[in-house]
């Protein structure tokens, strides 16, 4: 199967900030020397501010592609360091968007699910403008893209470093990425009902899905 490598662990703490909507935010992640462990809830040192939107099981840790970094830095005419956009961790070699759901990463002695993806928000448009970064339209812009990176359960705890591998160990065969999560949750409602054919698809998706299968009048898949 596909591997690439992690290029960076990054983690943040709650830092204060008055445009954040609840004046605190930990999405300036900044990277760190391994290895790091790696527990249910996410990488160790990571503290998460919005516990209502962000963090649990099924947002434990976060994947962008370093490829993904370079393309908007040369859309925003600046380079973007790791960790720019929040990530735990910052890939190199693997497609993070083109992964499946349920897709299942060995790094180090971690073993990571791909569960859900972020969708973004204020608080990540003004973070993006505070160093003169054209965030103009940011959200739309971010959403246009459909490559939001991926958020991965734990499935096995452990210890990670920049310079491992990322391997591929499991791939269910859905065709499901979490790009077209991605574009379902935001632009394409109609891709919802498909998301039911997804085995530990997050309760949050599964609800969104089930809420557009039953105004279809659409047989729901049994869960197996």
């Amino acid at each position: 199967m596909d591997e690439g490598v992690l290029r960076s662990v990054n983690v943040g703490t709650p830092l204060e900030a008055s445009w954040a909507g609840i004046g605190r935010t930990s999405i300036d992640k900044t990277p760190v020397p391994g290895p790091v462990a790696v527990g249910r809830l996410g990488v160790a040192g990571d503290q998460v501010s919005d516990t209502r939107h962000h963090g649990g099981p099924d947002q434990a840790v976060y994947a962008y592609a370093r490829e993904e970094l370079d393309w908007w830095g040369g859309e925003l005419g600046e380079e973007l360091r790791d960790g720019e956009f929040g990530e735990n961790l910052t890939t190199v070699g693997i497609d993070v968007d083109g992964a499946e759901l349920g897709e299942r990463w060995r790094i180090g002695s971690v073993m990571l699910e791909v569960a859900s993806v972020r969708t973004p928000c204020n608080d990540f448009k003004v973070w993006l403008g505070r160093n003169g970064h054209d965030n103009s339209g940011w959200v739309r812009r971010f959403t246009l893209r459909g490559r939001p990176g991926a958020y991965l359960r734990v499935l096995q705890a452990g210890r990670l470093a920049a310079g491992d591998p990322v391997e591929v160990v499991h791939r269910p065969g859905h065709g499901l990425t979490a790009s077209y999560l991605f574009r379902a949750v935001t632009t394409e409602p109609a891709l919802l009902p498909r998301l039911l054919e997804v085995e530990g698809l997050t309760e949050k998706a599964r609800r969104k899905a089930l809420a557009v299968t039953e105004g279809l009048g659409t047989r729901v898949p049994t869960r197996q």
